[in-house]
């Protein structure tokens, strides 16, 4: 498998990735089998996938339990990635939201990061983590100097508890404000076929300045997989009902186009998921894509995207395709 950089750090990623927000399980993913979990992750790192990100905010902690587990007879295989920033255990920052009886609140100060990074520690059985990131910087905006949580987290880095610092759902302008107060090494922000904002102007600042992007939610929930057809039963009070894809009438365009694939399918010998991943992966500017998986049958399939090479033509017609959607 190709490995990237990810950003100055030294560390080696693989373009696909896996991400670890469903494994949480919670209000947003249903019931979750964690074996089935554990088991999925096996097969992602046997499989040369070797970028594993999660959060303590997916589900409070469960999802981070569930991947200490899985990589605690294997953590040297993992470039293992957790966040900060939205604790629920204090009293300071503005409410980000409340559910089951906890309040999450946005808070980045030096005490709370370190409370939080100790915590995802214990959860996560390991000593270190390869990549720490803020979780949402830009929104709600944040209370505490940038210079200040970015010192907390060189000192962090200096001790040996994280190998390198990253922000999650950044703007370009905050992004030079991380790179100007210390070494910033990745963002993580949403990016699909769909949903290309990014583009504008994010990726050409991470581009400029070796920072590496992280791009997540590749699918739009399955709808980009080719797995969810018209007559395919939606839950109305799952996220997904909030997102304009899912409108029958946008959802039957994607669905025609993914359909409209059907060759290039044959001639990589793909599923029309692996050929979305491959292209969100070879995307200018694009360092990693972050694939959910809670099954081993989804975990080999992402991991099979990595293999893929498309050619110019195939990627410009693709583009040209998911850009007449707009």
């Amino acid at each position: 498998m190709d490995m990237r950089e990810l950003g100055h750090s030294g560390i080696k990623v693989s373009p696909i990735a896996l991400g670890t927000w469903a494994v949480g399980g919670g209000p947003w993913w249903g019931a979750t089998d964690d074996d089935a979990s554990v088991a999925a992750i096996h097969a992602a790192l046997d499989n040369g996938v070797n970028l594993v990100d999660t959060a303590p905010t997916y589900y409070f902690g469960h999802s981070e339990e569930v991947v200490g587990r899985a990589l605690e007879d294997r953590r040297d295989k993992a470039v293992l990635a957790t966040k900060c920033g939205l604790p629920w255990d204090g009293d300071r920052g503005p409410v980000w939201y409340e559910q089951d009886g906890k309040t999450v609140r946005s808070c980045v100060e030096p005490a709370s990061i370190r409370r939080e990074l100790e915590q995802s520690l214990r959860r996560l059985r390991t000593d270190y983590v390869d990549l720490y990131q803020i979780h949402l910087p830009a929104q709600p905006p944040l209370l505490t100097p940038v210079a200040d949580t970015m010192g907390e987290l060189m000192k962090m880095k200096a001790e040996g508890k994280i190998r390198a610092i990253g922000v999650s759902n950044e703007t370009a302008a905050g992004l030079a404000e991380w790179s100007a107060a210390g070494a910033l090494d990745s963002c993580q922000n949403k990016y699909s076929m769909l949903v290309r904002d990014a583009e504008k102007e994010v990726l050409p600042a991470c581009a400029a300045n070796g920072i590496a992007f992280l791009g997540y939610q590749p699918f739009e929930q399955g709808l980009l997989t080719g797995k969810i057809r018209m007559d395919t039963p939606l839950d109305p009070s799952h996220f997904r009902s909030t997102i304009p894809w899912y409108k029958p009438e946008n959802r039957a365009r994607v669905i025609a186009m993914l359909d409209g694939w059907a060759d290039l399918a044959e001639k990589h010998r793909c599923t029309t998921a692996q050929l979305v991943a491959a292209w969100t992966a070879a995307q200018p500017g694009m360092t990693a894509v972050l694939c959910g998986a809670r099954r081993v049958k989804n975990a080999l399939e992402n991991a099979g995207a990595a293999a893929l090479v498309l050619d110019a033509s195939d990627l410009a017609r693709m583009r040209a395709d998911v850009e007449s959607l707009s």
